[in-house]
């Protein structure tokens, strides 16, 4: 069960990654491109400027797709840095953007010159645990109002406030565009892990459940079974009789424990409708999958035979296991009910695989025999996306329409 939850989170995180990659790498290579790529096709602007510019603007876009693609390869623990930085390529964005903030400053465009630097400092904060990214980003808010304002003042052309205060707020801007879409890439695949984990501590449940069992059932055997060979190997010699009395007590425990122990191991003991329901409301919910539950009426499941209770059970079971192993299911629904002397039993979902899971073994196919035998049916259709089980079974002789068991 947990290897379906998994390949669904697996398909999810997928998802979310393309998403991210075109949000975040691509929202610094088309920035980058669109505002520097305009000003250097500006023929008004001195080729001495435009041409190193063109240059620092492709080294920049490829620096920047690829720092950004390495850190959402990472997955950042609480309280600590995600990873540590690609030097090379952090010493190559940062010659980038150097080059493509003095060129645009050379000629007092104070609206462009901030551009690549920004992108710079938001990636670096990307790597960067909380406390650390907090002091990078203020400084480099209050250090951009520096470049503008001084050339501004050097060249006395009236635009100190604009220089000023445009590539601090720049700065800002671009670091929170950048950090945000990272955080919730983040947050997600922690929740994805988490999801997988609770899957996982399901399965494992249901494991020790019958681990639980086995040793319950094993334990009081065996224990008598020595007890009572202990005692025939004592009376051996003084009373041969009582001793071999004992001895085929030993073999009809020993037979009672043989089958016991094949009721556990195939679902005989403690399987029931209405426990595999919560189950696989449980078990379905940990895999992300949204399950409607329907039991008409609210005492069905509870008042039916024995019998037809432990085989609807495993068929329960059975679609439980096929919706988590052999579909990539978003939505389920289970519908029991019991109208006209059947007690019905109804599973369906989607994201079904297109060729339906193996019905040898103890699948579906046993179970349809084991229904026949009991007087029911057990039937499935695939159409399309969608997979749908049906089970019926009849009610007992005087079972009311409610489903009273006899």
């Amino acid at each position: 069960m947990g290897d379906g939850a998994n390949d669904r989170g697996a398909g999810l995180t997928t998802s979310f990654r393309r998403y991210t990659w075109l949000t975040v790498p691509g929202t610094a290579a088309c920035v980058q491109l669109l505002f520097v790529g305009e000003w250097i096709f500006d023929e008004d602007v001195e080729v001495w400027a435009r041409g190193p510019a063109a240059v620092a603007l492709v080294v920049a876009v490829v620096a920047s797709v690829v720092l950004l693609g390495r850190r959402l390869a990472l997955l950042p623990v609480a309280g600590t840095r995600p990873g540590r930085l690609p030097i090379v390529w952090l010493i190559t964005a940062c010659a980038a953007g150097a080059v493509l903030a003095v060129c645009p400053l050379a000629v007092r465009n104070y609206g462009l010159w901030a551009v690549a630097p920004a992108m710079v400092v938001a990636i670096v904060a990307t790597y960067l645990a909380p406390s650390s990214r907090r002091p990078l980003i203020a400084s480099a808010v209050v250090l951009a109002s520096l470049p503008g304002g001084v050339v501004s003042l050097v060249a006395r052309d009236g635009e100190l406030l604009y220089a000023t205060l445009f590539p601090p707020g720049l700065v800002a801007f671009t670091v929170w565009v950048m950090l945000g879409p990272l955080w919730a890439w983040d947050t997600a695949r922690r929740l994805d892990d988490a999801r997988r984990l609770e899957a996982e501590i399901a399965v494992k449940d249901e494991r020790l459940r019958f681990a639980a069992d086995l040793h319950d059932i094993q334990g009081h055997h065996l224990q008598v079974i020595a007890l009572k060979s202990e005692l025939a190997a004592r009376l051996v010699e003084v009373d041969p009789g009582r001793a071999a009395a004992e001895m085929k007590e030993v073999r009809r425990l020993a037979a009672d424990a043989l089958g016991d122990t094949r009721a556990v191991v195939q679902g005989y003991r403690r399987t029931s409708l209405d426990d595999e329901i919560t189950n696989a409301t449980r078990v379905l919910a940990a895999a992300e999958i949204d399950a409607g539950m329907t039991v008409e009426p609210a005492t069905a499941v509870t008042e039916l035979a024995e019998s037809a209770r432990h085989l609807l059970g495993l068929v329960m079971r059975e679609t439980t296991t096929n919706v988590l192993r052999h579909s990539s299911a978003r939505h389920a629904e289970v519908d029991c009910r019991v109208t006209g002397g059947l007690a019905r039993l109804r599973v369906s979902n989607d994201g079904a695989d297109e060729h339906p899971p193996g019905t040898n073994g103890t699948g579906l196919d046993t179970l349809r025999e084991r229904l026949q035998a009991a007087g029911g049916e057990l039937t499935w259709d695939r159409d399309g996306e969608r997979f749908v089980v049906e089970a019926a079974l009849p009610v007992k002789p005087g079972n009311t329409g409610n489903g009273a068991a006899s």
